[in-house]
């Protein structure tokens, strides 16, 4: 039971990290968020973003492959 535990846990934070990585984004390219936000059109931003994106989907996939592992037994 706790490995299920675990493989929710992947999943869901990688959902996060994706979604937070693409606010990032939005947020540096001057889409979202409040002008006074130190995020705001600042392209090094958009950088961060696509790296929590990358490292959001990374965790996500690694929760995936479990789940079918474990499946799979």
């Amino acid at each position: 039971m706790g490995k299920y535990i675990l493989v929710k846990t992947l999943i869901v934070v990688g959902c996060i990290l994706i979604m937070s990585g693409i606010l990032f984004v939005a947020q540096s390219k001057s889409e979202v968020g409040p002008q006074s936000s130190f995020m705001y059109s600042n392209p090094q931003w958009t950088v961060n973003g696509f790296a929590i994106c990358i490292i959001g989907l990374v965790v996500l996939v690694c929760g995936i492959i479990i789940h079918n592992i474990k499946r799979a037994q």
